[in-house]
């Protein structure tokens, strides 16, 4: 019987201290969550930020084209081959074409009748007229059928003149010369080549001509910067070609437009090239000054809480944590624009993380405040 009492005092006092020690516990844990929910916050202000991008760019000749022929012809002549330095209307190559000289040929001379036969319907109608002014000399119907014929000559001669012409472009066009300025980089042809429209499954162009003496600096903006540029700003740019060199621009012209591909904007900067310092198809690195959006609010990136579902930063709002979704715009350095049902004077937190519960009581009161603010960009 005393061994009864003393099995069960003992089952007594250890309840006791395990009742002793789950309170302590609880009180514990329950110190920790408070202690846990000490979170700094700001206050929100309506901020941007100003920032440079960095992007890829490619120097592109500022004037590019490839010659073809345009009649067919054989390849009699080349002055010029890759690296030449031509200018505008310049001989580049000449073709060789009998059958066009003999249609330009036969051409003229029909011109050349067509006219004498009009000289001479024009002479006739011309006599009968002088010869009209007296009275019963010519009669009415000669008068008009001479007049008649000397239009019909005179159209004549204007159309045997129009194919003349149209016989003698075809023939200059055997003469290729340059359209402007430039270096040629690329020659596929060789005398006595047949060339033309048609000769070619795959056609090539006889001779490219480039303008290298001023390039254009071409650079693709992604749409979410788009807007952010302006015409005439200053960008800085350096070349992989040219390393340890950094340049300045201006900003030369914008398409205006997002490409479907790709969505992005293309823009173009100039770059004087009268030196030769640089090549069309050099790779460069260009920073652009971003302006930031007017109606962003600045935050730290510690505030932007990122999951596989959504983006989001936490407001404190009497006393409880609220996930706020948002869209991120600018980032540099440690701080985000942020978009969403955001209004200026919330309250957010700093340093959230995941953990943080929808709808979680946040002490507030004992909560590190601080403002954020940025330069403003308009």
């Amino acid at each position: 019987m005393q061994t009864q009492s003393k099995i069960i005092f003992v089952l007594l006092a250890s309840a006791s201290l395990a009742a002793c020690s789950n309170e302590e516990g609880k009180k514990e844990r329950q110190a920790g969550h408070t202690a846990s929910t000490q979170y700094k916050t700001m206050t929100l202000e309506q901020k941007q930020l100003e920032k440079e991008i960095s992007l890829p760019g490619v120097l592109q000749p500022f004037e590019f084209v490839k010659i073809f022929p345009k009649v067919n012809g054989f390849v009699k002549d080349i002055y010029v081959d890759r690296g030449s330095k031509v200018h505008k209307g310049q001989v580049l190559l000449r073709l060789e074409a009998p059958e066009v000289e003999e249609h330009l040929s036969a051409a003229k001379l029909k011109y050349s009748e067509a006219k004498s036969v009009f000289l001479a319907s024009e002479d006739k109608y011309e006599r009968l007229l002088q010869t009209s002014a007296t009275p019963g000399t010519v009669s009415a119907y000669d008068l008009n059928t001479a007049k008649a014929k000397m239009m019909a000559d005179s159209a004549t001669v204007q159309g045997e003149w129009a194919n003349f012409k149209a016989q003698e472009d075809l023939y200059n066009y055997l003469t290729v010369t340059a359209p402007f300025d430039g270096i040629i980089t690329e020659r596929n042809i060789h005398p006595g080549a047949l060339v033309g429209p048609g000769t070619q499954s795959i056609p090539l162009p006889m001779l490219v001509l480039q303008q290298q003496s001023k390039l254009r600096l071409s650079v693709s903006v992604p749409e979410e910067y788009s807007m952010q540029i302006h015409d005439g700003s200053t960008v800085h740019y350096h070349l992989n070609a040219v390393p340890g060199q950094d340049f300045t621009a201006t900003i030369s012209r914008r398409s205006g437009s997002l490409s479907d591909k790709f969505r992005s904007e293309n823009i173009e900067i100039d770059v004087d090239n009268k030196s030769g310092k640089f090549i069309s198809g050099m790779y460069a690195e260009v920073l652009l000054p971003a302006s930031g959006t007017a109606t962003a609010f600045l935050v730290p990136n510690t505030a932007v809480v990122t999951t596989t579902e959504r983006k989001y930063v936490v407001s404190v709002k009497n006393d409880k944590a609220k996930w706020v979704d948002i869209t991120q715009g600018n980032q540099s350095g440690d701080s985000t624009e942020v978009f969403g049902t955001l209004d200026v004077g919330d309250k957010i937190i700093t340093n959230a993380t995941y953990e943080i519960k929808d709808d979680q009581p946040v002490n507030s009161a004992n909560a590190q405040s601080k403002t954020l603010a940025a330069k403003q960009v308009h």
